[in-house]
């Protein structure tokens, strides 16, 4: 039987909003991590059946498919295609679930999976000029007016009382597991440094505490617990991971990090939204067979501080292992480049600590979410 390997994987330093790689056209910044990709591994480009890539604002730049304008700004051949997947948050972690599917069922051998998102070129919204992409039969059906993650955000904070102190004090560790990691190398293996403008990752923030924390405003609702320092950073970035059979790998004398054991999808209450990960981390262990403790990492994308904090809650998840190198809080949460970054750094950690299994999972705008769970090889 067929199975989906991950022989590599890397990404890009990720830029604040307005920072370093603002100057830089998202299929460019998408090229760049195509090309260390290949220069990392030695594979001809020419072997690759697809490179599936995941955009959530496909307007302006991030436009006409930016898969394919990476692969020929990439110099790749122009007979490598490329198609652009939309999921929300999960947009290039559903592209490496397409990736792996097509492998395992045999309709390609090679593909690449990623994403990439500028949110400096391309604000988040642009795709939805009105601000509500919504019918009134759907707003109607759930009696809202717009839906909203921040307000989703202030609905989990309450029904799971978390203070304001807890998801700050959260926000903070996500800054200092961060910085540690930073500083003592952890990502070196998985960056892909863009020379003279970003060689690491430009939102870690050292040195907060919680009275520095105290003085922001809520964003949400005036008496609310949301805001932006406990919320994801809005940036730039991509990621890019080859994904092949374990024959395939061999044939090209290739020792794959991880294998894909399973791969899930899952819809929750779009209103609240950000439950998802809680659904689908269920879901795929009832799957795989595996249990909560046999996970020894976990990659929960950190939109809001509630979000990882009411998973780990419903879950029983062992604290020390979720987000273990610290999250988009600290990091940033480049939309459709977010899950294949997420998927990059945990791979590198499994690899780079022995660990066997780990999960990822990020909610999704409408209210859903993917969960991932590799082994490692």
């Amino acid at each position: 039987m067929r199975d989906a390997v991950i022989v590599d994987a890397v990404r890009t330093p990720i830029g604040r909003r307005r920072g370093a790689l603002s100057g830089i056209h998202p299929a460019d910044l998408s090229a760049h991590v195509l090309e260390s990709l290949v220069e990392r591994t030695g594979l001809d480009p020419a072997v690759i059946d697809d490179v599936v890539w995941g955009c959530v604002s496909q307007t302006s730049e991030q436009a006409g498919n930016v898969a394919r304008t990476a692969i020929l700004a990439a110099g790749w051949p122009e007979s490598v295609p490329g198609t652009t997947v939309t999921r929300a948050c999960g947009s290039s972690q559903q592209a490496l679930s397409m990736a792996a599917a097509a492998v395992i069922s045999g309709q390609q051998d090679v593909v690449v999976a990623g994403g990439v998102e500028s949110m400096s070129r391309v604000p988040m919204g642009s795709a939805a000029p009105n601000g509500e992409s919504q019918p009134p039969t759907v707003l109607d059906r759930y009696g809202v007016d717009r839906f909203s993650q921040g307000i989703g955000a202030e609905m989990m904070a309450q029904k799971w009382s978390l203070s304001r102190t807890a998801l700050d004090e959260f926000s903070l560790r996500s800054h200092e597991l961060a910085a540690q990691a930073a500083d003592a190398g952890a990502f070196d293996g998985q960056l892909a440094p863009i020379t003279g403008v970003l060689e690491g990752d430009e939102g870690i923030r050292r040195g907060g505490t919680l009275e520095s924390m105290s003085a922001l405003k809520p964003a949400f609702r005036e008496d609310g617990v949301i805001h932006a320092g406990n919320a994801s950073q809005i940036s730039d970035g991509a990621a890019a991971l080859l994904v092949m059979c374990s024959q395939t790998a061999a044939e090209h004398g290739f020792t794959p990090i991880a294998r894909v054991h399973t791969a899930v999808v899952a819809g929750d209450d779009p209103v609240i939204m950000l439950t998802g990960p809680i659904a689908a981390t269920a879901k795929a262990l009832e799957r795989s067979g595996l249990t909560i403790g046999d996970i020894g990492a976990f990659e929960i994308n950190e939109a809001f501080a509630p979000v990882p904090l009411a998973w780990q809650i419903e879950t029983g998840a062992d604290a020390d292992r979720v987000n273990p190198l610290g999250g988009a809080i600290a990091v940033g949460h480049p939309l459709g480049g977010s899950g294949a970054i997420l998927m990059t750094r945990l791979v590198h950690h499994m690899r780079n600590n022995g660990i066997r299994y780990g999960l990822q999972s990020m909610c999704e705008a409408g209210g859903m979410a993917n969960a991932t769970i590799v082994e490692r090889l």
